[in-house]
């Protein structure tokens, strides 16, 4: 376990490292870019899939959960415009009072505690808002009901794609991402030359899984509790076999699957806290650079250890 909690703190270390923040934002602002696209060119394509969706749904299950999205939804945008709030009409100050190497570390802990102070109201006042939204959707009816809860599908499967696309990419930069770091935190030891699509072919399995399943999955989003654990265990599911194998071809001359499943427990710990990353925007695009750095730093310290 300790070692487990060194690794997760050294990835939120180097994370916040001007190099790996500047990487992830690019690759963040390019991925996220691509896929408003795709939203814009097909929207209501994606709004009548949803659509669909919510069609086998009971409609008391949609106007009661259908809240609940709308209410997390808002919630999300609130600390969006609060975080561009603040850099507009703060954005001078903040240039000139923090240096360029703390300034995505600012912008980050800005992001961080915005969230953290809607949550607090959703935590002190969720009842009332959620009631609030009730009465909307009580209001209307059931047809703009289902397409306005169609539209959150869409986002959502957006959002979805997002962040499959985040750790390909991820996956696809390991080999130099995970090299620098090595070269710097640890000059002593060196890589290995494994192919890069040794571990790729996970990565895209596994992300053309996951679409299917969360397509499947959609009708378990109107369940309360429930949407939670099926987000948080696809995001898990998504992501721990690109982390594990990524960082493995790198170490191990040829990866025993037998071998790694031994760290069965860091794989499944440092993949929770990755994914719980995507439950905020912007800081999503962080995720998949976490638990790969993470992982890399547990399995190069089991390594070490055991060869010494």
């Amino acid at each position: 376990m300790k070692e487990i909690m060194h690794a997760i703190l050294f990835g939120f270390k180097e994370i916040l490292t001007w190099n790996t923040m500047k990487l992830a934002l690019v690759s963040g602002v390019l991925v996220t870019a691509f896929w408003a696209g795709i939203g814009f060119l097909f929207w209501d394509s994606i709004v009548s899939v949803a659509a669909k969706v919510v069609e086998l749904v009971p409609f008391s299950m949609v106007r009661s959960n259908g809240a609940w999205m709308l209410s997390a939804f808002v919630w999300l945008q609130l600390i969006l415009i609060t975080f561009a709030l603040i850099f507009a009409f703060f954005g001078n100050l903040i240039l000139r009072s923090v240096s360029k190497e703390k300034y995505t570390s600012f912008s980050l802990i800005v992001i961080f505690l915005s969230a953290l102070f809607w949550s607090l109201i959703w935590f002190f006042k969720g009842d009332v808002i959620y009631s609030q939204f009730i009465k909307l959707l009580t209001w209307l009816p059931f047809e703009t009901v289902e397409k306005g809860i169609g539209y959150l599908l869409g986002f959502y499967l957006l959002y979805s794609a997002i962040i499959a696309t985040m750790v390909m990419i991820v996956s696809l930069f390991s080999k130099p991402l995970l090299t620098t770091i090595q070269k710097r935190e640890f000059p002593e030891l060196s890589l290995v030359k494994n192919n890069l699509f040794s571990s790729m072919r996970y990565t895209l399995k596994d992300s053309v899984i996951y679409f299917l399943i969360s397509l499947v999955a959609l009708p378990l989003l109107f369940v309360p509790v429930i949407n939670f654990i099926v987000l948080l265990a696809l995001w898990v599911w998504l992501m721990r076999d690109t982390f594990r194998y990524d960082t493995a071809s790198l170490l191990f001359e040829k990866v025993d699957k037998e071998r790694i499943k031994e760290h069965g427990t860091a794989i499944w710990m440092i993949s929770f806290v990755a994914a719980l990353f995507n439950f905020v925007p912007v800081l999503n695009l962080f995720g998949p650079y976490f638990g790969e750095i993470a992982m890399f730093h547990f399995l190069l310290e089991n390594h070490t250890h055991k060869k010494n």
